[in-house]
Order: structure tokens, then C-alpha cells, then sequence
């Protein structure tokens, strides 16, 4: 008799428990917004930020919310992704201009000289903790791969000390960038032009005297260029990506090879 008891009552206990659970499941659900998933469905997962969301999740969730939010801010998705979140909201599909990263550093350790030999954790930030990383140029490259560890893309590589950028493998997600210390990695527009492959701000016989590839800021690359894209700020040229035609004519008068033509 007392078994049957038990029996019943645990059985009494599990109905109650398991309409309890019923009831919570219904009044305490969260919805789901199936736009929302759709979206998150097209994108690929890189949660990179470069759309300026917190990442994909966050990306998708003010997409549902505002459909006047573009559906093209992923950079790693590209067009197709622009395309399948363009569906998915009913809307017109359009896509960005591709970008893609590059480092603004060419002095590699052929080229620039040296303070000290650093032998600590081998990260950018924890190098340029210790006087810039040894380098005898604090600007540039610091060359313990920081943004190899984040790119998805297996787009970089460190190659005698300085970093280097596979265009080809590049989506622009600005991970790199993010990644640097010295903010020596930068997205610039995917086409063919010429690019100042230098960081420094030093004057330029400071400049000469850490680094022999680095831009001395003697004007001649504004002077020469047919379509003004260049200009000097701060002891070093910039070139206007909006304004480069990727002639070369700066390429071919800098004296030190500080402006180089970028191929994509």
C-alpha cells in the first residue's frame, strides 16, 4: 500500500511540476523575430564590427529593427551578403565599395635601425611598452604579428620584421587596424594607386637617421602630382585616394621609396 502511495503521489508531483513548466513556457517565452534570424542566417560570422554593430548579432538585430539601416555595411560578406540581406527585407540590394587594408610601413629590419633587442611577450602593445619595441623608429611597424593573430582571412604575414597585406585575401573587415598599436594598418578604397608607405612625423633627418625608406616630407611628391591628390601634413605626405589616378609620377620622384604603387 505504501508503494502505490509513493507511487501516486510522485506521480501527483511530476503532473504539477510539468504544468507549471507549461504555463512558464507560455507567459514567460521570448518572441523571436524571424527577420532578425533571416538576416543573421546571411551573414558570416566574422563579428569583426566593421559594420559598426556589435558585431553580426548586433548588426542583424538593428537591421530588423530598421529597415532603413543599409544592408550593405559587411565588409566580409561583400555583395552576396548585401544581396541576401537585401531579399530577406524586401528591399533594393546595393553594395559598397570594396576596401581593403594596407601598412603604412615599409621600414623592415633591412632598412631601419635598432635602439635595443626586445625578448618580452611577443605582441605589438606589450613591445611598444618598452621603448617603442626596439626599433629605432617609434612610428612604424613593430612586427610581432598582432594582426595576423586577429585576421580571419589568413591575409598577413610577417616577413623581416614588418607586416604585409595579401590584397587578394583581404574582405576590409578592419580587424588589422584595430589590432595595431602604432595604427600603421589602414583601409583604403580596392583600386590601383599609389600609397605612402610610412607613419613618421619626424622631421626629415630624424627621419633619415632611424629609418632609409622613410618619407622626409621634401614636398616633391605634391609638387609633381597631376591631380593634387597629394599633399604634406605634419612632416609626411598623404595621398587622397579620392584624387589618385594611380599615374606613378609621385611614385617615380619620391627620393627615398617612402610612395609606392599599391595593385589590387
Amino acid at each position: 500500500m505504501s508503494i502505490l502511495t509513493a507511487t501516486i503521489l510522485v506521480g501527483v508531483i511530476g503532473l504539477v511540476c510539468a504544468l507549471i513548466l507549461v504555463i512558464a513556457s507560455h507567459y514567460m517565452a521570448v518572441k523571436v523575430n524571424e527577420t532578425e534570424l533571416a538576416i543573421r542566417a546571411c551573414l558570416p560570422g566574422a563579428n569583426c564590427g566593421a559594420c559598426g554593430y556589435s558585431g553580426c548579432d548586433g548588426y542583424a538585430a538593428a537591421l530588423a529593427a530598421d529597415s532603413t539601416i543599409a544592408a550593405n555595411l559587411c565588409r566580409p560578406g561583400g555583395a552576396e551578403a548585401a544581396e541576401k540581406i537585401a531579399a530577406a527585407l524586401g528591399v533594393t540590394a546595393s553594395v559598397a565599395d570594396p576596401v581593403s587594408a594596407y601598412v603604412r610601413c615599409s621600414g623592415d629590419c633591412n632598412a631601419r635601425g635598432q635602439i635595443c633587442h626586445y625578448e618580452g611577450v611577443q605582441t605589438c602593445s606589450a613591445a611598444k611598452l618598452l621603448f617603442g619595441g626596439g626599433s629605432a623608429c617609434t612610428f612604424g611597424c613593430l612586427g610581432y604579428g598582432s594582426c595576423v593573430a586577429v585576421c580571419p582571412n589568413n591575409a598577413i604575414c610577417i616577413e623581416n620584421d614588418i607586416a604585409h597585406i595579401d590584397p587578394r585575401r583581404c574582405v576590409g573587415c578592419g580587424l588589422c587596424a584595430k589590432a595595431c598599436p602604432n595604427k600603421v594598418i589602414t583601409l583604403i578604397p580596392a583600386k590601383n594607386q599609389s600609397v605612402v608607405t610610412c607613419s613618421s612625423q619626424l622631421k626629415g633627418p630624424k627621419v633619415k637617421a632611424a629609418c632609409k625608406v622613410g618619407c622626409i616630407g621634401c614636398t616633391k611628391c605634391a609638387k609633381v602630382c597631376p591631380a593634387g591628390a597629394v599633399t604634406i601634413e605634419n612632416n609626411l605626405a598623404r595621398v587622397d585616394p579620392e584624387k589618385c589616378t594611380g599615374c606613378g609620377v609621385c611614385v617615380d620622384n619620391c627620393p627615398t621609396g617612402a610612395i609606392r604603387a599599391y595593385e589590387f
